[in-house]
C-alpha cells in the first residue's frame, strides 16, 4: 500500500469510554450496557490505564489537547474515579495546560458532590443529556429522568462552578408537535448554556426502536421542526458551526472540532475507536477495542485490548476527510486538507467535480457546502461515493 505524504502529524485528543448505563435507551446504538450488577470501577480504571499504556507508545509523546469522557453514562463514576483516570493519563502522556476536558452526564445519575469533585479534578466542560423537557417525550425515549430532574441537572452543574455546559436535545420524537420541539429549545436557551447540540431522532439498526419502531412525525413536519428550532437558536445568539452543534459566543467543542477536522485521537475503553497518523511512515491507522466490558477488562490486563485495526487507503482517507470536514459550516482550506491527508489538492478538486455547483462551493481558498448542500449533506457525500466507483 502506497504511503501518504504527511508533512506533520495533526492535533491529538483522547476519548475515554465508560460503557455502563442505568438503563439502555431504546434508540441507542452506542456500545452501552445496563449496569445490572455492581460495577468494579477500580478494575475498569486499571484496564483503562493498561489500554493507554499500549496506545501511548504510538503517539510519539504528542501533547493531548482535549479529553472526552463518553458513554454510556460517565457520571455513574464518582469524582474519585474520574480523578484517578485523569491522574493516570497525566502520568503517561503530556496534557496541555488549557486542555478542554468534557464529561457526559445524564440527569438522575449524579449528586452535587460528584459535580464539585469533577470540577476539582480538572473537568472543565459538561455535556448533559437532556433530550427533552417534556415528561411524556422522555418516557417515550426510555429516559430515566423527568423534567424536574433535567432542570436540577443544569442548576447543579452551575452551582458546582461549571461555565462551559452543553445541553443535548433531540427532535422528531414520537408524537412531538412543532410547538413542543420549539418549547424544548426555548427552555434550554433560558439556562444560557455555552453550547447546544440538536439532533434528529433516527432509527438505528440493532436497537429496540428498530425492532419496535414508534410512530414518528412525517418528514415534512420534522423539516419544519428543524428549521423553526434553528431560527430560535439563532435568535438567542447560538451560531450553527456544525450540522448538529450550536455555540454561544463562539464557545465551540474543541474535541469534536478535532474529529471533524480529521485530527488524531486515542480511544480507550470498551468499544472505543481511535485514529493515529504517522508522518514518518506515511500511514493513517484506525484502531478499535474489545466491545464487551468483561472481555475488555480481562484482555486489557494482558495487553490485548485492541480487537482490530485498519490502515486507510488514499480513497478511504479522501472520503473520510470529506465526511467529517464538510460537517463544519465553514468548510475547510486546501492547506488543512493536504496537512491532514497527505493527498495533493488536485485529487480533491477532481473528486469535487462530480458534485453539482448548487451543493458545493470550490474556491481558490478551499471548499465548503452551499446552504442547500449543508441541508442535504448526505446527498453530497453520496456523490463522492459514486465518483469513486
Amino acid at each position: 500500500m502506497k504511503p501518504v505524504s504527511l508533512l506533520r502529524t495533526p492535533p491529538l485528543s483522547l476519548y475515554i469510554h465508560i460503557p455502563w448505563c442505568v438503563r439502555k435507551c431504546p434508540y441507542c446504538d452506542f456500545n452501552s450496557h445496563e449496569a445490572k450488577v455492581a460495577v468494579d470501577k477500580r478494575e475498569y480504571v486499571a484496564a483503562l490505564m493498561a489500554d493507554l499504556d499500549q496506545e501511548a507508545g504510538m503517539t510519539g509523546q504528542r501533547e493531548i489537547e482535549s479529553i472526552f469522557f463518553g458513554g454510556g453514562t460517565p457520571s455513574l463514576f464518582s469524582g474519585d474515579a474520574i480523578h484517578n483516570i485523569l491522574e493516570g493519563v497525566r502520568q503517561r502522556l503530556p496534557v496541555a495546560a488549557d486542555a478542554e476536558i468534557t464529561l457526559e452526564a445524564n440527569p438522575g445519575t449524579f449528586e452535587q458532590q460528584n459535580f464539585a469533585d469533577y470540577r476539582a479534578c480538572g473537568v472543565n466542560r459538561l455535556s448533559i443529556g437532556i433530550q427533552s423537557f417534556e415528561d411524556e417525550k422522555l418516557a417515550a425515549l426510555g429516559r430515566i429522568h423527568d423534567h424536574r430532574e433535567a432542570v436540577r441537572a443544569v442548576e447543579t452543574a452551575r452551582s458546582a462552578g461549571f461555565e462551559n455546559i452543553n445541553l443535548d436535545l433531540m427532535f422528531g420524537l414520537p408524537g412531538q408537535s412543532l410547538q413542543q420541539a420549539v418549547s424544548d429549545i426555548e427552555q434550554a436557551c433560558a439556562f444560557e448554556p455555552s453550547h447546544i447540540s440538536h439532533y434528529q431522532l433516527t432509527i438505528e439498526a440493532n436497537t429496540w426502536f428498530h425492532k419496535h419502531t414508534p410512530v414518528l412525525p412525517e418528514t415534512d413536519a420534522i423539516w419544519e421542526m428543524q428549521q423553526a428550532c434553528h431560527e430560535h437558536l439563532d435568535r438567542h445568539g447560538y451560531q450553527q458551526y456544525e450540522v448538529s452543534a450550536f455555540a454561544h459566543d463562539r464557545v465551540q467543542c474543541l474535541h469534536n472540532i478535532n474529529y471533524w477536522g480529521f485530527g488524531d485521537y486515542i480511544g480507550i475503553g470498551a468499544g472505543a475507536h481511535g485514529k493515529i497518523s504517522d508522518a514518518a511512515n506515511g500511514t493513517i491507522i484506525r484502531r478499535w477495542k474489545q466491545r464487551q466490558p468483561a472481555a475488555y477488562i480481562r484482555l486489557a490486563r494482558e495487553g490485548e485490548a485492541c480487537s482490530g485495526s485498519n490502515r486507510l487507503t488514499q480513497p478511504d482517507i479522501l472520503f473520510e476527510f470529506l465526511m467529517n470536514a464538510l460537517r463544519l459550516r465553514r468548510g475547510f482550506s486546501y492547506e488543512l486538507f493536504e496537512q491532514r491527508t497527505g493527498i495533493d489538492r488536485q485529487q480533491l478538486v477532481e473528486a469535487c467535480s462530480s458534485v453539482d455547483a448548487d451543493l458545493l462551493l470550490v474556491s481558490e481558498q478551499g471548499i465548503t457546502t452551499t446552504d442547500r448542500g449543508f441541508d442535504f449533506l448526505n446527498h453530497v457525500l453520496e456523490r463522492f461515493l459514486v465518483s469513486e466507483q
